[in-house]
């Protein structure tokens, strides 16, 4: 119960390509590699903060005040 030789996994490779054909096999791996680069993208995003979150991020750092004219009254 060993591993199985290379002369064993040709003859699985073969049997594949008669079964699916190369255009579908091709097709399949471009599939599959497209998909790879999509989760790898959005991965990527998931690190970045969305453009609303540098505004919130930002909104919460500021402080927000109102200004009044200074007056010589004093209110008694």
């Amino acid at each position: 119960m060993g591993s199985f030789s290379i002369w064993h996994w040709l003859v699985v490779l073969v049997i594949v390509m008669l079964v699916f054909g190369t255009k579908k096999l091709r097709n399949i791996g471009q599939d599959l590699g497209g998909a790879v680069k999509g989760f790898k993208e959005g991965i990527k995003e998931a690190d970045k903060p969305a453009e609303g979150d540098q505004d919130r991020i930002a909104n919460e750092k500021t402080i927000d005040a109102e200004v009044r004219e200074k007056s010589d009254k004093v209110n008694s």
